[in-house]
């Protein structure tokens, strides 16, 4: 009693003035009451937007930072070509050395993209460590060193910032059940998840609304409207704080576009202009399909090669170097990289792209005078003209871009491919077109958009890239060519190939249920009878010890079916494998020792909760009634009846 006493006076000690702490905490209770009134949801959502605003703008500027470093190395070096190759070559390999090497000793799960990752979680697939918050730090730091190579390495942010996004989403869904004291419900963990999706995009290009489109699109083949106001309202967020962190950093003098072009439109487009459009997408779907096969056929000759395998599987910096150094080489600006535009970042390729004056007239004419000003003239070569440089730029990235998706480090692959649609546009009509009748010189910046969003949206199956194009650049003049040249790009694709997410889904062997591609007639007359699992390891409600633990040694299962009896396999429900363990931890076996104090006897039934089961298969259900409810219901196991027997069970296994 006494050392109670002197515990209960020492905590006192410690704890001044109880009643104004009483009533601090009541205080606190109320505003929380109150703040919360309205719902939790809107507050985390604004959290949520504004946080990846202020690291998305951070890491622009730290990258911005970085490549004018390089960019001054490079000219401060001197003439001595030796000197120079090196200082172009080493700063991207060191660098990406440092991202690949820093992101794989933090956590495995941070290269790459994160996108078929997380479609694979929001399938109901259960993948932990990607959205651990480890990860959150090895991913911002390996992104930003990645990104700060330039054009060398050609590679984005998008995807890692959808990542991160999700990252921070399902970080702030604990912080939620903590502040709330609610218990963690999955349902709202998805939700967050559906409105992270579309925050990364709207922080990468400033457009809240194709970023929640692009996300529907890209991320989930069935979305929930209950979610539609989360994503906009966190996206708007997002938004707006990315756009005005650019005007208080003296950037912008107010909240625009984020690629703005001068566009100056008197005539949209002709009539006749709508056929140059599907040609358009034409060019842009096929490119797209061939672009597909080859980046899968890298991916999986990467695996399969021994050099490159050993390399990935024990020294993936090595790799990450030797890969780099080629790249950098390639580019090395006295050499093929003068043909390349190399010496422009990621973004001024994009407004350089985006512009809408016709290069053919600004190159040099009969005296052999420029048109002065802008960054179009990085692409100007005095013995090359400017189709044959962005020719040599289309067929050089093409490959380059498909090698650079194999290195370990953490990238985004959108970016690339929406610039390179726009190269592919200032290839076709360099000194632009002219339609019949009287004179209307044809926009290119209007066909730069098409282009952009036909190929990106063609090799992610999207057609908001449409809307995305109109948003980054603030124009939607061209809103209607532009969706008409992506469907038609997409058309081709969906036809041939699988998109770039599901086919790194593919190659990765992630656990992800695929698309059925066939719709021929007979594909709707596969039943689940003809590839159900019909070996189940089932219980009856009156097992006991013996039976349990046979049952839990022939299956590692994480519920078990019941069923009524053994000479009546009707079913009644499931049992977790955790409740079996409980049980034979309880009773005891038929063998031991008349010395343990456990329970003799007892059965399953009795001792065990047996959860109901609320949906099951007929052998008769088809195929494709079978994959929208496992897609649907995020399912992953499910039971086969015939007249409430016990017939067999589907897994995810099965429907692949």
């Amino acid at each position: 009693e006494e050392e109670v006493e002197r515990v209960l006076v020492s905590e006192h000690s410690w704890r001044p003035c109880p009643t104004a702490r009483r009533r601090v905490r009541g205080c606190l209770q109320w505003v929380k009451q109150q703040l919360f009134r309205v719902g939790e949801d809107w507050y985390f959502l604004f959290i949520l937007g504004v946080l990846m605003a202020t690291i998305s703008f951070t890491m622009d500027i730290i990258i911005t930072r970085l490549h004018l470093a390089h960019m001054w190395l490079y000219r401060e070096i001197g003439d001595i070509a030796v000197l120079k190759y090196l200082s172009w070559t080493l700063y991207p390999m060191a660098l990406s050395a440092f991202s690949t090497g820093f992101s794989q000793s933090i956590t495995p799960y941070s290269g790459g993209s994160g996108i078929p990752e997380l479609k694979t979680i929001l399938m109901g697939v259960v993948l932990e460590d990607y959205l651990a918050i480890q990860n959150f730090g090895a991913k911002v730091v390996g992104l930003t060193c990645t990104l700060a190579c330039g054009s060398t390495v050609f590679l984005g942010k998008l995807g890692p910032c959808v990542h991160l996004s999700a990252m921070v989403a399902a970080y702030l869904g604990k912080m939620r059940t903590t502040i709330t004291g609610e218990y963690e419900n999955r349902f709202k963990q998805h939700e967050m998840l559906v409105a992270a999706q579309a925050v990364g995009v709207a922080t990468v290009f400033g457009a809240p609304i194709s970023g929640v489109l692009f996300s529907i699109e890209v991320m989930s083949p069935h979305f929930a409207v209950r979610d539609y106001w989360r994503g906009f309202f966190a996206a708007t967020c997002g938004a707006f704080m990315f756009r005005l962190l650019a005007v208080f950093n003296s950037e912008q003098e107010t909240i625009a576009a984020l690629f703005k072009s001068d566009l100056k439109i008197d005539f949209h487009f002709d009539l006749l202009e709508t056929f140059f459009f599907l040609i358009l997408g034409i060019i842009c779907g096929t490119v797209a399909c061939a672009y597909l096969f080859c980046q899968r056929w890298m991916m999986v000759a990467v695996k399969k090669n021994r050099l490159t395998a050993k390399l990935l599987a024990t020294d993936k910096p090595v790799y990450t170097v030797l890969v780099v150094l080629l790249l950098a080489s390639i580019t090395f600006p006295p050499g093929l990289g003068q043909f390349m535009a190399s010496r422009l970042t990621m973004k001024e390729h994009l407004i350089s792209l985006f512009d809408n004056r016709t290069w053919g007239s600004l190159a040099p004419n009969a005296s052999g005078v420029a048109t002065p000003g802008g960054l179009w003239q990085e692409w100007d070569h005095p013995s090359a003209t400017i189709y044959s440089t962005l020719t040599f730029f289309l067929l050089m990235k093409f490959w380059m871009l498909i090698l650079a998706t194999t290195l370990p480090l953490p990238a985004g692959y959108f970016m690339p491919i929406f610039i390179y649609g726009q190269g592919g546009v200032q290839g076709l009509f360099p000194r632009g077109l002219r339609s019949e009748g009287p004179p209307r010189p044809i926009i290119p910046a209007g066909y730069a958009l098409a282009g952009a969003a036909a190929f990106s949206g063609s090799v992610t199956y999207a057609v908001s890239t449409a809307l995305l194009v109109c948003e980054a650049t603030g124009h939607l003049g061209y809103i209607l060519p532009t969706v008409l040249a992506v469907l038609v790009a997409n058309a081709i694709t969906q036809k041939n190939q699988p998109s770039f997410y599901d086919a790194t889904i593919i190659v990765k062997k992630l656990p992800y249920l695929p698309p059925i591609r066939s719709r021929h007639i007979a594909s709707y007359r596969v039943v689940v009878e003809e590839f159900m699992e019909r070996q189940v390891v089932a219980l009856a409600k009156g097992d006991g010890f013996q039976e349990v633990l046979m049952a839990l040694d022939a299956s590692a299962d994480g519920e078990y079916p019941v069923v009524e009896s053994t000479g009546s396999p009707i079913l009644v429900g499931t049992v977790s494998r955790s409740q079996l363990v409980t049980f034979l931890q309880s009773h005891k076996h038929p063998q031991a020792p008349q010395g343990e104090k456990l329970a003799a006897v007892g059965t399953l039934g009795d001792d065990c909760t047996i959860e109901p089961i609320m949906l099951q298969f007929s052998p008769w259900t088809s195929l494709h009634q079978a994959y929208h409810l496992f897609q649907l219901l995020k399912l992953q196991r499910v039971f086969v009846t015939r007249s409430g027997q016990l017939v067999g069970a589907v897994s995810r296994v099965e429907v692949r």
